[in-house]
């Protein structure tokens, strides 16, 4: 695909962590399932050395686990090996442009059940600190409300009554303030510190 480069290979999760902080990519396509540690130690590995790397959980099984999981080790993207190759390669330029890629409707269900289940995985980034919610504005705090429920920047500018480009603005404000890699991280430091909640 023109603009994808394959820089590295790895056939096992330790490997996987060795190639990427040394390779440096911008996406790593993670296996869930591998020999030794498996992809989800290898991303909570990546991202706790602090590689710029985005981690894409790549698994045949679509298990609320698996999606649990990979979250809370600070993955930035989960797909299903069965889906087709045109949305591999849409996944991997999401997160290459520093965004992420969670289906609504996956966001509600996983989290749902992060939530209900405090305490049952290390947080994926710790804020900086006196980087708390009360640290944002009230709009920040509306718009933070809507991207934890999953919904997209258009869907909150239309909720919200504001364009698509001032979202965006104001979600890169929330990410920087709260310390956190992307929205999919957003999501659970919403759910972890209560600021929503389930079916909220």
């Amino acid at each position: 695909e023109p603009g994808i480069e394959v820089v590295a290979e790895a056939a096992d999760g330790a490997a996987a962590v060795e190639r990427a902080l040394a390779v440096e990519p911008d996406v790593v396509c993670m296996d869930v399932q591998m020999p030794g540690m498996d992809g989800l130690a290898a991303t909570r590995a990546i991202v706790a050395a602090g590689a710029a790397a985005r981690v894409l959980v790549v698994t045949t099984f679509d298990r609320d686990d698996y999606l649990f999981d990979a979250l809370a080790a600070g993955a930035s993207g989960f797909l299903l090996k069965n889906a087709p190759a045109e949305r591999l390669i849409e996944a991997v330029q999401v997160l290459a442009a520093g965004d992420a890629l969670l289906a609504p409707d996956v966001t509600r269900r996983v989290i749902e059940r992060f939530a209900a289940q405090p305490g049952a995985a290390p947080r994926p980034a710790p804020p900086p600190v006196g980087a708390t919610p009360s640290g944002l504005t009230d709009r920040e705090g509306e718009v933070l409300a809507h991207l934890a429920r999953g919904r997209s920047n258009a869907e909150i500018a239309a909720a919200l009554f504001l364009g698509e480009a001032t979202v965006k603005t104001h979600v890169s404000r929330v990410l920087m303030k709260l310390g956190v890699r992307d929205r999919v991280q957003l999501v659970v430091y919403a759910y972890e510190h209560g600021i929503t909640v389930p079916g909220a």
